[in-house]
């Protein structure tokens, strides 16, 4: 997660650069999906949720079993997350004791089932943050989410927050279905005094991998930041109404920001921000970020469904997270083992060899270069002979072939 604004702020009131994290473990945030169960049936869902019930998912006692391993842990923040964390028959106990064990305690959801009693039980709770995933305005929202009204529903699940006195902000998914529609929804954030702004950039698992045609194009994805940047630096600057710029699953972000950085302030400036990038290190699966899915299983995050450190229902979460796992040791290191552009890349210190996921989807090597990354061979400083992967529409199925390289 690139924190956009956070990082512009340095721009305005520069703050000393934190002690750069080294290799090996740090305590993560981690993103548990209670449930596979949806009331939605988005296009790019990495889970492949469904209104059913699945079969094998955590009972209570587990899960709050778990929590209290997570809890002596000391997590930093707990992002509680589905296919629709409100689905969950023990979400509100679960979040109650939460809210007791982790600094951090943030909710994840579609926006659509949050009104009457449900939105005071959700500040009764006193959620730091409640993310609403809307992906474009009415009916763009409605077909790529997959219920009509559903764009309807989560507004009102966000006045219904903002009146209760709850952070929230709307996440969005980047494609090219959807990308068209990003102004409007700034817009939306201003008419809504809504806190905070997430772009998703598409990550290749589950429905996300079928429609892997749909991720936005480099030129679109470079408009789009542009956006994000002017908005995010006219709310620091007075200009408009403050708005916490958030961007994920695309850490070129955070090169991308830097380059801008670069050309619009002094190099004593640019110097410092790139410092303060280096010391975030970049794409954090496996070291600042874990997850556990609905069935107990733990992943570096949560797009690496293929590959599994273990199971909390054998094992507490924080053995796992502490031994020897092999991918875990190597999505640690600093540098990564990146080959083709990313290998070669001069800011690799500060995205961190970007989403490992999509390469591993794309040829099935983890190691393989970012087939998202937008920036130009000059921006990177690699050669520019170098022939790139390219993305192409979804056919046939999926690699699953993280078990190739550590079992």
């Amino acid at each position: 997660m690139f924190r956009m604004s956070e990082y512009m702020t340095q721009l305005i009131n520069p703050t000393p650069v934190r002690k750069r994290r080294g290799e090996g473990m740090v305590k993560p945030v981690v993103i548990w999906n209670l449930t596979r169960r949806c009331n939605l049936k988005c296009r790019h869902c990495y889970t492949v949720s469904a209104d059913v019930d699945f079969p094998g998912e955590l009972n209570q006692e587990q899960a709050m079993e778990t929590l209290e391993d997570l809890g002596r842990f000391k997590v930093p923040a707990l992002i509680l997350s589905g296919g629709e964390p409100l689905d969950c028959k023990y979400l509100t106990p679960l979040a109650k004791r939460a809210r007791e064990l982790v600094r951090v305690l943030a909710l994840s959801t579609n926006g659509t089932k949050i009104h009457g009693d449900t939105a005071d039980q959700i500040a009764d709770i006193g959620y730091n943050y409640v993310g609403i995933s809307i992906d474009g305005i009415g009916k763009t929202n409605d077909w790529f989410r997959g219920v009509d009204g559903a764009f309807d529903q989560a507004v009102r699940g966000v006045r219904a927050l903002k009146k209760r006195g709850v952070k929230v902000g709307l996440r969005f998914c980047l494609t090219e279905g959807t990308q068209h529609n990003l102004p409007d929804l700034l817009q939306l954030c201003d008419d809504e005094g809504v806190d905070k702004f997430y772009l998703s950039h598409l990550v290749y698992a589950g429905r996300g991998d079928k429609n892997r045609g749909e991720d936005a194009h480099h030129q679109r994805t470079r408009a789009g930041m542009d956006m994000l940047i002017e908005r995010a630096w006219q709310g620091l600057t007075g200009a408009r109404t403050p708005l916490d710029v958030v961007t994920g699953n695309n850490d070129a972000d955070a090169g991308y920001f830097l380059d801008w950085v670069s050309r619009n302030f002094s190099a004593e400036q640019t110097a410092h921000v790139r410092d303060h990038l280096v010391a975030w290190g970049g794409n954090s699966s496996g070291l600042g970020v874990a997850n556990i899915d609905f069935l107990g299983k733990v992943h570096p995050d949560t797009y690496w469904s293929d590959y599994t450190v273990g199971n909390v229902k054998q094992t507490p979460f924080t053995e796992l997270w502490t031994g020897e796992d092999a991918m875990l040791k190597t999505l640690r290191t600093r540098p990564r083992p990146l080959e083709g552009r990313c290998g070669s890349c001069k800011i690799k210190d500060v995205c961190g060899g970007n989403t490992r996921i999509r390469a591993l989807q794309l040829t099935g090597n983890p190691w393989a270069e970012d087939p998202a990354c937008y920036l130009n061979d000059t921006e990177i400083g690699v050669d520019t002979s170098e022939p790139r992967l390219e993305v192409t529409p979804f056919k046939g199925k999926s690699h699953d072939p993280a078990h190739r390289f550590f079992g």
